[in-house]
């Protein structure tokens, strides 16, 4: 007896996504755990959405916050989500992705990190009292 795999999303949905987070790109699927972002943590969980209108793919991507590392420690490079989750319905096929909407919507009091906002901030360095 063999166990089956199924891919049900694809490594391109992967290169599309971002972490509306930290803005990186890279995630780790930890076994039997779930799908991190490899920078901050955050958790996403991909669903097939049940309307497609006529696209091959429809995604939704949601994020939690509740495994973020150190969110209050580097808030200058990271941005929370309201109530540590949010949505984001993605529509398209390998190559062409975008995004249908947010949930929350982003406005005043939210707006998602974009892909590599943070990339050009460096970090502040450790100053050090000893002498």
């Amino acid at each position: 007896m063999s166990l089956k795999v199924l891919d049900r999303h694809s490594e391109a949905l992967f290169e599309f996504l971002w972490c509306p987070v930290c803005g990186q790109e890279v995630f780790t699927h930890i076994p039997f755990e779930g799908v991190f972002c490899k920078n901050c943590n955050t958790q996403v969980e991909l669903q097939e959405s049940r309307e497609t209108r006529g696209y091959e793919e429809a995604v939704l991507a949601c994020f939690d916050t509740t495994t973020t590392w150190n969110l209050h420690v580097d808030e200058k490079l990271r941005r929370d989500l309201p109530d540590g989750s949010a949505r984001v319905k993605i529509l398209g096929a390998s190559g062409a992705y975008e995004v249908d909407w947010w949930s929350p919507e982003p406005g005043e009091d939210w707006e998602p990190v974009v892909r590599g906002e943070f990339d050009d901030v460096e970090e502040p360095e450790k100053v050090s009292h000893l002498a």
